[in-house]
């Protein structure tokens, strides 16, 4: 299964606050991520840096079940305040990280 990485920020002073947030994730953003193909998603965060991996068989789709999805929407809205992130103007969505080495 393909592999999508990403990097964003935190904002100064809001470590704790997204931490909280992803604590308290919303019962219903993890049905949306589930419903658009998203597994095994993992969040680290290195400072102010924040590296999220995930797993999907179709990333198009992906991408066009979360931009299409009241919740995906909600979820990012909340955020927004607490985040800095670079969203890619060709796709709408953030910049994924290019794979650079794979060991098995």
């Amino acid at each position: 299964m393909p592999g999508y990485a990403w990097v964003l920020e935190v904002r100064p002073g809001y470590e704790d606050e997204y931490k909280k947030r992803h604590d308290e994730i919303w019962p219903e953003m993890l049905d949306a991520l589930k419903q658009a193909g998203i597994r095994n998603y993992n969040i680290f965060r290195h400072g102010l840096t924040l590296f999220g991996y995930f797993e999907t068989d179709n990333l198009q789709a992906t991408k066009a079940s979360l931009r299409a999805n009241e919740v995906d929407r909600r979820w990012g809205e909340w955020m927004a305040p607490i985040m800095k992130i670079d969203v890619d103007p060709t796709t709408n969505f953030p910049y994924l990280l290019p794979k650079q080495f794979f060991m098995t």
